[in-house]
């Protein structure tokens, strides 16, 4: 045992060496501990925020370093089209590996959709007949294939690969990954659309009853469930910035939710029909939303301030189906065939409702177009689309991410360390009343469209657009809670402000002799009191 303790008391004090020391001074942010008063662990809380400090400021530098942008079709001539190239030129021109991108799956039962997993490497796809498989796309290694023999609106993956979620004709259903029917969530009742929140675990369904309901897959409880009151709802999305839940309703509203409110956050009139297409864009960190209904109008909303719509056009073929892709592309698949438009003229206002000017076009004869579904980063630039024949994946240069996080979700991640990250996610995972909306107070500041308000204003121009009692306590608590949210309280103090105004009306009007004085009223207390009196009065004189 000797030699043993020996060996350990070795490795334990074994330190680097003075050439792989880092010799640069710590940043001067770096927090001393100096109200430890223990110097051995000062010196370790010390030592831990100084490699804390330098790892971040490296990553700034690293970041420095990738200014090169995803590469994207180019013509030579102003007289050339990119939307002119077809995916055989595409494919030629591809090397061999972002060829297999390029690819038809003929299938039966369908109309299909399709899901990706986190790290785009694994693809799982469903038919409204019930036939349900996952696979890695890219080795081709079939992980479960189920024949349902009911109907199948939506599927999507959980944390990972491992899980994943289809809604089936009456309830919920979660399979592992060799196809195992793990659970039955009775809760979701007929269910049309699936979304997983990755940050905080939460999986969330809506369905033909219009509720809308927040599952924790962690501990297996029901978090919140809403009750729209806007009917069936076939259309929803997710905002990956800030984990809001984007529900599109057959009278054309789309409203927003989060699992602490129970009401709408936000709710507007975005079509004159149902809504049967929505995407958040990822790329502009949740900024923009775009919506399609069957009116055959596409929409673009900015979700900072909501004033309208940054633009919109009109569509052949009627309804159509919407995806942001990591980089920015709107993929919108109506009629047969989908087109893809690059920014930055989907987020440039124009007056007129005219399309676009077209990235990338691709004819697709089989009816109707079900899904649209970038693939997520790292490096690959594919567009699968789900129809009534099966499954197409076609090449879109340009729309993928090449610069992506490991640690976020990493392509080439091996079975250690899939479980160090599950297990660092549940540690971190968020609490579903931390879900909320972007503060809009200072919209103006964070657009930066080059607006007028942007120039400084002299002092005469603040003096005049200055409001009287703007600096009031009250006035200045109301404009803190003038958000798009409905709040019970802003709403109560509303109505005791505007009961206050009619009585200083009543008042002076009193005053001027327009209106007579109403006499006072004796209230039921008091009328009763007199009775009394006059009953004891009568008994006295009747003795």
């Amino acid at each position: 045992m000797a030699p043993v303790d020996a060996l350990f008391v070795k490795v334990q004090t074994t330190t680097l060496p003075k050439s792989l020391r880092p010799t640069a001074p710590p940043p001067d942010n770096v927090p001393k501990h100096k109200h430890v008063k223990d110097l051995k662990l000062r010196t370790k809380l010390n030592r831990q925020a100084a490699h804390a400090a330098r790892s971040k400021a490296l990553v700034e530098d690293a970041e420095l370093l990738l200014t090169s942008e995803a590469g994207k079709m180019q013509v030579e001539t102003e007289l050339e089209r990119t939307w002119r190239i077809g995916q055989d030129d595409i494919v030629e021109s591809a090397g061999q590996e972002a060829a297999k991108g390029r690819r038809e799956l003929k299938l039966d039962g369908g109309p299909y959709r399709s899901r990706y997993s986190r790290n785009g490497r694994h693809l799982a796809i469903v038919g409204n007949m019930g036939h349900v498989a996952t696979f890695d796309w890219q080795t081709g290694t079939m992980h479960a294939e189920l024949q349902l023999q009911e109907t199948c609106r939506d599927i999507t993956f959980l944390q990972d690969q491992s899980f994943f979620a289809v809604a089936q004709k009456k309830y919920v259903f979660i399979y592992d990954r060799d196809g195992i029917e793990l659970h039955r969530l009775k809760a979701h009742i007929e269910p049309t659309r699936l979304e997983f929140l990755p940050y905080h675990w939460l999986l969330a369904s809506v369905g033909n009853n219009g509720f809308l309901k927040y599952q924790d897959t962690s501990t297996g409880h029901i978090v919140a469930e809403h009750r729209t009151k806007l009917g069936a709802c076939h259309t929803l999305a997710q905002n990956k910035h800030n984990a809001v839940l984007h529900l599109g309703h057959s009278n054309g509203v789309v409203t927003l939710w989060t699992p602490n409110i129970p009401h709408p956050a936000v709710q507007i009139l975005a079509h004159l029909g149902p809504v049967v297409g929505l995407s958040v864009d990822p790329s502009s960190s949740g900024r923009y939303m775009a919506t399609s209904g069957q009116d055959g109008v596409v929409k673009v909303w900015n979700c900072r301030n909501w004033k309208g719509t940054v633009r919109e056009w009109t569509t052949r073929g009627g309804s159509a189906e919407l995806e942001w892709s990591a980089r920015g592309a709107l993929g919108v698949a109506v009629g047969g065939s989908v087109n893809v438009y690059t920014k930055p003229s989907i987020q440039t206002p124009h007056a007129a409702k005219a399309p676009p000017p077209l990235y990338l076009t691709h004819p697709i004869p089989h009816r109707p177009l079900t899904s649209v579904r970038f693939c997520p980063p790292p490096f690959q630039d594919i567009l699968t689309i789900g129809h009534n024949a099966g499954l197409s994946s076609i090449l879109v240069p340009g729309v993928g991410e090449p610069n992506f996080d490991s640690t976020e979700a990493d392509p080439f991640e091996n079975k250690k360390a899939r479980r160090e990250r599950e297990v660092k996610g549940l540690l971190d995972k968020g609490k579903a009343d931390e879900t909320e909306l972007v503060d809009d107070d200072d919209e103006d500041a964070a657009e930066g469209d080059g607006d007028k308000n942007d120039k400084p204003q002299s002092r005469a121009e603040k003096e005049k657009r200055k409001m009287r009692g703007k600096g009031k306590s009250l006035k200045r608590y109301l404009r803190k809670q003038r958000k798009n949210i409905i709040d019970p309280t802003a709403v109560a103090i509303r109505a005791k402000l505007e009961k206050q105004r009619e009585e200083k009306r009543v008042a002076k009007a009193i005053e001027n002799g327009q209106i007579e004085a109403r006499k006072p009223s004796y209230d039921a207390d008091l009328r009763f009191i007199l009775l009394k009196m006059q009953l004891c009065h009568w008994r006295k004189f009747a003795a």
